[in-house]
């Protein structure tokens, strides 16, 4: 898989390398790494991006008597962005089958929290299994989208990287959890300790343009945890969907912020299941990583 996997890198590389260039031959070091950065992130999650402004689009201009339902709508962009995104190698097939997996345990977890009435999603839809609309899944599936392309895009190296069977039993310790605590004592105070116990020698060692930067492996699923908060905000102010008890207007408890943070954990091991090349066990220096950077 490691050829397509290149292939699929190759056409942004190219731009990647202009875009570095022309940053740096007009502005600061800083600002030009800084620039370069946020626009190599807000390459990575394109389709999460996508999907969050096909929600935003959807609120503000669908029709409550037009044929098909908003949340078809938005089912069939996802799936009609997923596979532009094949047909044009923005995503390999290795990264296909990433986010089929986290499609399908997202929808699992779906359905169980709406039957639980942890939150509910109050318009009608075809599409629609369970009370979870199936484009629900595809709001999973672009975590799981973001954490594939974002390691091939900033060409990620993470070490020195647990023992690899611990990260399995704490992702499933994690995902147990986010069922469990409806019938017995939630204990994500110690599954929050235990990703610091376990990652916190971890560094991600990312490359912006020709420079090679790193951050601890905690920090980095904070600060995406983050953003993920603010998007999940978007979701309910467009009444995509509702927590029990928030009203209109209330921005979503900071308790979910420590949600995804667990989430994005969970992600990332279902990452490694399909493919563990940016790992290493061993710490890595920069000349390492250079030794190990795919070429332009």
């Amino acid at each position: 898989m490691t050829g397509r996997a290149d292939a699929a890198g190759q056409p942004t590389r190219t731009l990647e390398h202009r875009m570095g260039e022309w940053a740096r031959s007009r502005l600061p070091f800083g600002i030009a790494e800084f620039v370069l950065f946020a626009l190599k992130q807000g390459w990575a999650c394109l389709f999460g991006g996508l999907l969050l402004a096909a929600i935003l689009a959807t609120r503000l201009f669908w029709q409550a008597d037009w044929p098909m339902h908003r949340y078809d709508a938005l089912f069939l962009f996802a799936l009609a962005a997923q596979a532009v995104f094949l047909w044009a190698k923005l995503e390999t097939w290795e990264e296909a089958r990433v986010i089929l997996l986290f499609h399908l345990t997202g929808t699992a977890m779906e359905w169980f929290k709406v039957s639980a009435g942890s939150w509910a999603y109050p318009e009608p839809g075809i599409f629609k299994l369970m009370g979870v609309p199936l484009f629900s899944g595809f709001m999973y599936a672009a975590v799981g989208s973001y954490i594939a392309r974002v390691i091939r895009i900033f060409d990620m190296r993470f070490a020195p990287y647990p023992a690899f069977p611990l990260t399995l039993i704490l992702a499933a310790a994690m995902y147990v959890n986010f069922f469990a605590h409806h019938f017995l004592p939630d204990i994500r105070l110690g599954l929050f300790a235990a990703t610091v116990l376990l990652y916190a020698r971890t560094r991600i060692w990312f490359r912006i343009h020709d420079r090679h930067w790193w951050m601890p492996m905690p920090m980095a699923a904070f600060l995406a945890a983050v953003a993920l908060w603010v998007a999940e905000n978007v979701g309910t102010a467009t009444g995509t969907w509702m927590y029990s008890g928030q009203l209109t207007g209330q921005a979503v408890s900071l308790a979910k912020l420590g949600s995804w943070y667990l989430l994005l954990y969970v992600a990332f091991v279902t990452v490694t299941l399909v493919s563990r090349r940016a790992l290493s066990t061993q710490p890595l220096g920069p000349k390492d990583i250079q030794a190990t950077t795919p070429a332009r």
